[in-house]
């Protein structure tokens, strides 16, 4: 009696444990499972692209170096024009002088051997509080991502690379600038003319009438062959009958890109061209 009892107890101890064991066999697959679907979840996380810092458009941003003979020109209080395009960013600085005559991403040894990567140059007028004007040295920077530093080697005027550590930071839409009318007058203005061939030019500064408000400015061309330009739906005819051609045309805005066509008879037949003028006060 008491060997069936210990039998049954037995069989019954060896039931329970065989449960147990397979409770703790599905617990811990269940756990695994788990475990492998939070990696999984974090890994497909992880490959995902990172969405761009700045949208596509035009901010200005503070130049922040770890020198101060290397800093953007006085005139524009450290700041510069940062260009965000299909996700690629450029930033434009104009600097205080034309001492540094090329700049390199990258380290200073590294420059000499990769001369094609050297940045050139542009020339800038800058416009000091005082009203004086100057021009200096600017360049395009291509900038991989914004707040971050970056190595920045600069070469100067006695042939000398030398490192330096920046960084493009506090980016901010650049606002609109308000066009405004200058009181009535007679001024000189700068122009940019785009369009066309580029084989055209206009000469720059140019006179420009502010009457009433409305501002007239005259345009003349690098060639006698314009017979008349369209602005604003309105034909205008030269105001010379000798040398290059010469218009007086309304200007709407300051600042602005102006849409105007202009014919020549240079070629076989009369010809429209498409160009803009933009202006600027010197």
């Amino acid at each position: 009696m008491h060997c069936k009892q210990f039998v049954s107890l037995s069989v019954a101890s060896l039931m329970l444990a065989a449960v147990l064991t397979g409770c703790g066999g599905a617990s811990s697959t269940a756990s695994s499972a788990a475990s492998s679907e939070a990696a999984s979840a974090v890994s497909a996380a992880a490959s995902e692209p990172a969405e761009a810092a700045l949208t596509d458009g035009v901010y200005t941003a503070e130049f922040d170096t770890d020198s101060g003979m290397f800093h953007a020109n006085e005139a524009c209080n450290g700041m510069g024009t940062l260009t965000v395009e299909n996700g690629q960013m450029t930033f434009h600085v104009s600097l205080a002088s034309k001492k540094i005559v090329n700049l390199y991403v990258g380290m200073a040894a590294d420059a000499e051997a990769n001369k094609a990567d050297w940045l050139l140059p542009t020339t800038d007028t800058v416009t000091y509080s005082d009203g004086t004007s100057e021009e200096v040295y600017g360049y395009d920077i291509p900038v991989a991502a914004v707040d971050e530093d970056f190595q920045l080697a600069l070469l100067g005027t006695k042939g000398k690379w030398y490192d330096h550590t920046v960084s493009i930071r506090n980016a901010q839409p650049k606002a609109e600038e308000a066009a405004e009318t200058p009181a009535d007058g007679e001024y000189s203005v700068n122009v940019t003319l785009e369009g066309g061939s580029g084989r055209a030019t206009v000469e720059s500064p140019a006179a420009l009438t502010v009457a009433d408000g409305k501002m007239t400015a005259v345009i003349l061309w690098s060639s006698p062959n314009y017979d008349y330009m369209i602005v604003d739906g309105e034909k205008y005819l030269p105001t010379n009958t000798e040398g290059n051609s010469t218009f007086e045309i309304p200007v709407s805005a300051l600042g602005t890109p102006l849409a105007v066509t202009a014919d020549t008879v240079a070629m076989s037949t009369p010809h429209e061209i498409e160009y803009t003028l933009t202006f600027a006060l010197n």
